[in-house]
């Protein structure tokens, strides 16, 4: 008798025991399914042109670069999502497409550009119709240069950056360029940050201060993660390792504080910066037609 009551009693611990461990991978199971799976967002990367900034004192203040010259970058960016398509800047000038590279009369700058955004947009199969949105970074002449292409976009911008493009203040001013965006009349006013999806994947931040609109771009990539695009908030790693504010900003204030939210967002999001001229840092991304997912 006692023998069978301890097989008995066998027999319910292991019962138990294995309705345990069903229960067990169950919850597992419906904690997994808790975890939605993040938007097929892919970045691509493309060539805007090139900028020698033949003297790189001009992006501090003081004498912190004095006597330095330096090859910088000009990229634009694709964000493809599945509820549509947002374009990020668009290059320097497309009329440098085919000319011999322009110096600036002060000496400070030379510049150039290979190709047109068209035609490297058809490199991955889109055409200017497909864009549904279009954002700068910021409408200094360098990131609008092929705007003029995508008057049917919906326009991404800071309602101070808009103000300012239509203002006295910004004619014969040589930074800008208006009449490179004077095509985009369909308007999106932003006062601050904004998901552009509406899924946290795509994220426009407000970090004014280098012009009076200027934003930076947040996109969370199924693969390879948090990643900010930095639009002019840096020019160049070193300006980054000492917090550097060039002197030509709108407001050196807002800028020093943009600096400081911008490096407690990456730190919070743990995110990839890429600095947008700095050519070390184009060279880590994959440039179009291959993708960064």
């Amino acid at each position: 008798m006692r023998k069978i009551i301890i097989l008995f009693a066998a027999v319910l611990v292991f019962i138990s025991c294995k309705e345990a461990t069903v229960d067990t991978k169950e919850a597992e199971k419906e904690k997994v399914q808790e975890v939605p799976s993040k938007p097929a967002v892919l970045l691509y990367t493309f060539d805007g042109g090139s900028v020698g900034a033949n003297n790189l004192n001009l992006f501090a203040q003081g004498d912190t670069y004095k006597g330095e010259s330096k090859q910088l970058v000009d990229p634009f960016y694709v964000v493809k999502h599945p509820k549509g398509t947002l374009l990020w800047d668009t290059g320097l000038p497309e009329g440098l497409v085919g000319q011999e590279a322009y110096t600036t009369p002060d000496g400070a700058f030379t510049i150039s550009r290979k190709d047109s955004i068209l035609n490297q947009l058809a490199t991955i199969g889109l055409k200017k119709e497909d864009v549904d949105y279009i954002a700068f970074s910021h409408i200094h002449f360098d990131h609008t240069g092929g705007a003029s292409h995508f008057a049917a976009a919906k326009w991404l911008v800071q309602k101070p950056e808009f103000d300012f493009s239509i203002s006295e203040e910004i004619k014969g001013n040589g930074f800008y360029a208006p009449d490179s965006f004077k095509a985009l009349t369909n308007v999106i006013s932003l006062s601050g940050d904004h998901d552009v999806f509406g899924d946290g994947s795509v994220i426009i931040k407000s970090m004014p201060g280098h012009t009076p609109g200027h934003q930076v771009l947040f996109i969370d990539l199924p693969e390879h993660g948090p990643t900010l695009l930095s639009g002019d908030m840096y020019h160049f790693q070193e300006n980054r390792d000492g917090h550097v504010v060039p002197g030509f900003n709108h407001d050196l204030t807002q800028s020093e504080t943009a600096i400081a939210n911008f490096e407690a967002f990456a730190k919070a999001k743990k995110a990839t910066v890429y600095i947008q001229h700095e050519p070390a840092d184009f060279a880590k991304m994959p440039v179009a037609p291959k993708t960064l997912n």
